[in-house]
């Protein structure tokens, strides 16, 4: 796979010095109007990924499965300065193993709606919006863009998308949410109503309490339904250049063309979440983080860091298939260089929960090739999870090697 990767970063260097082509690039956009004020954009794309097998397991002979880890279509209008529609559907990991012989199986993976809300603009300080939608709290990468990932891909376990198929839809919530911008400040929050059909069940990885997060599926002791409300929040300060909030979807790097210095700080809530099946009580769900991120332009290219603390409190003792009770923390460093349109990076992530006595950790070391900027880029990635037993209850090692071949338009 390394070999490979050289191969393909070679073999565009020498494409360029046989032919200068073109690759300028324009986004995909209707016009409604002569002004451009209202407009139909669209955005596709694919991740492509070559994996080795767990690389841990003793004695094991090296397999490599090609599988699709995205394949997507997003479109959003702004059909009048005040109103925005957005919709997003895709799929997500298709592998040998998942394959419907007809394209048809409930089992295997399909496409299904990503995203579905509509915005209305209050002023220019206040957006309101509902639906299907991802406009997150807690962190910067809860809301991250697949599109422009600094790393590979978000970091396993999932701490940043902790609600990911345990009260949501693929990191979607269903409600309403506010968001906009003052001066240097920005804010999203939102009220949301949870899933019901959780992943692994609600259940407590750890087995060491009577915690299940099925709260909301739960009556309370009056027979009445509770714990129907989520509210999630992430507020932020830009030092240098403004990001954008048009869409909740956050930039992973900006390869030298922005001066962005942000400190955020977010949570999530959901009350009377928890169900206890010991005492036939709820509990509450309260979860807060802080981070930072910075991303400037050099000599050579650009910088990027990111790093981030979040507490999470389901109750005592208790492990969600993506984070328990307990503290994560997660950084990652990368240096862009133009000349070469090379980017090596490092991530690291480690958890510090209750119900543990060792702490899982992750660690990823890759390598991005940049042929077009995000629109067309190779990364091979060294990925290993160590005293995990979180995704699934299996406390297995992994390490893998790991390609991707990313296109979007």
């Amino acid at each position: 796979m390394l070999l490979l990767f050289s191969l393909l970063c070679s073999g565009s260097l020498w494409a360029q010095e046989a032919e200068e082509e073109d690759r300028s690039y324009r986004p995909l956009t209707l016009k409604l109007d002569d002004s451009g004020k209202k407009y139909i954009r669209f955005i596709m794309w694919h991740q492509v990924w070559a994996t080795t097998n767990n690389l841990a397991v003793d004695d094991s002979k090296l397999r490599v499965t090609p599988s699709i880890r995205r394949s997507r279509f997003l479109a959003y209008a702004q059909i009048s300065p005040r109103f925005l529609i957005l919709t997003h559907f895709g799929l997500n990991g298709l592998t040998p193993n998942n394959l419907s012989a007809l394209g048809n199986d409930s089992n295997s993976p399909q496409m299904f709606l990503h995203d579905a809300w509509t915005e209305f603009k209050v002023s220019d300080e206040l957006y309101i919006g509902g639906g299907l939608h991802y406009w997150k709290g807690m962190t910067r990468l809860a809301n991250q863009s697949t599109l422009n990932f600094m790393t590979l891909d978000q970091s396993r376990p999932f701490v940043h998308w902790h609600s990911l198929g345990i009260s949501d839809q693929f990191a979607r919530h269903l409600g309403i949410y506010a968001k906009g911008q003052i001066g240097k400040f920005d804010y999203r929050i939102a009220l949301n109503s949870p899933g019901r059909n959780p992943l692994g069940g609600g259940v407590d990885f750890g087995g060491q309490s009577n915690l299940t997060y099925t709260g909301a599926s739960t009556p309370n002791d009056e027979n009445d339904p509770t714990g129907n409300t989520i509210i999630e929040g992430y507020f932020r300060y830009n030092f240098w250049d403004q990001e954008s909030t048009k869409l909740p979807y956050q930039v992973g790097s900006y390869l030298g063309k922005k001066k962005v210095f942000g400190i955020g700080a977010g949570f999530f809530a959901h009350p009377n979440g928890m169900y206890n099946t010991g005492e036939a009580t709820h509990g509450d769900i309260m979860h807060l983080a802080v981070d930072a991120f910075f991303d400037v332009p050099t000599r050579t290219g650009g910088v990027n860091a990111y790093a981030s603390i979040l507490r999470f409190n389901y109750g005592e003792n208790y492990l969600s298939r993506w984070a328990g009770t307990g503290t994560a923390f997660y950084a990652h460093f990368g240096h862009y260089f133009t000349d070469s349109k090379l980017m090596p990076y490092v991530a690291y992530q480690i958890g510090n929960y209750d119900a543990l006595e060792a702490n899982p950790q992750a660690l990823d070391i890759g390598m991005n090739y940049f042929l077009n900027g995000h629109n067309a880029k190779l990364t091979l990635e060294y990925h290993r999870i160590s005293d995990n037993p979180l995704e699934g209850g299996i406390d297995q090692d992994v390490t893998q090697v790991r390609l991707q071949a990313h296109i979007f338009l």
